[in-house]
């Protein structure tokens, strides 16, 4: 067996693309009276997305849609996948192909010893992981072959995820995730995140973005009043 060379790869996120906008935000949350948008109701945007939130009434967030790319550990896969109301999640699959990237993480925080430990069972793993697909061919068939030959395969080995959010469902990501009490490697992703939707040309989302971050106690599950619960059933007041 030769000793396959994998290659370290940090967390990654790419935003593939986006819909919608705090003026989408306002027209939905409008949609009760009218949707039709004046320059004095423009104006008057920030100041209604920052009702919304405070108030709990976040369904019109929902119209928005965030696409990313994300290429990650096994363990944040995992956190990805626990938030599923208003998110979608493909990700690559060691049952349907031969993962021959042999892409895995290190931890940043740990010592150089424990790092070069890590790296050689990552390499040696991977090594048992491609010779047990060719070694079970033979006898289970490649597809068998390739759905168990994958346990060889340790926690810090990387995925691609192709993952979607609509607007609130990423507030509520970023309240749980982009936290101290989160792990860093999710912690990680979900500031690379936020990062990429707050740096968008034209900035669409930067009344949103402030309102969510000044009442972020009220608006994840740490405040009360979470962003998958049900907005009230209150109607939002014409022109506001």
């Amino acid at each position: 067996m030769k000793l396959s060379k994998t290659e370290i790869i940090e967390q990654r996120v790419e935003l593939l693309g986006h819909y919608g906008s705090d003026e989408t935000h306002a027209q939905s949350a409008w949609t009760s009276t009218s949707r039709t948008i004046t320059e004095e109701k423009r104006l008057r945007i920030p100041s209604l997305i920052d009702m919304l939130i405070r108030e709990g009434h976040h369904t019109p967030f929902e119209k928005s849609t965030l696409h990313f790319l994300v290429t990650c550990d096994q363990a944040s896969h995992i956190h990805l996948l626990k938030h599923r109301i208003g998110v979608s999640i493909n990700a690559e699959s060691a049952r349907y192909k031969e993962l021959k990237e042999d892409r895995h993480y290190i931890p940043e925080d740990w010592p150089e010893f424990l790092k070069e430990q890590l790296k050689v069972m990552s390499d040696v793993t991977n090594m048992w992981y491609h010779d047990c697909i060719e070694k079970l061919t033979p006898t289970l068939g490649r597809k068998r072959a390739k759905e168990t030959a994958r346990f060889f395969k340790l926690m810090n080995s990387q995925v691609t995820m192709d993952v979607s959010f609509n607007f609130r469902s990423f507030m509520h990501f970023q309240g749980l995730r982009n936290s101290p009490h989160a792990q860093a490697e999710i912690r990680d992703i979900a500031k690379q995140m936020l990062e990429l939707v707050e740096n968008i040309e034209g900035k669409p989302f930067k009344h949103t973005i402030k309102s969510w971050k000044t009442h972020q106690s009220t608006a994840t599950p740490t405040g009360g009043a979470t962003l998958t619960q049900s907005a009230a059933h209150t109607r939002v007041p014409s022109g506001e």
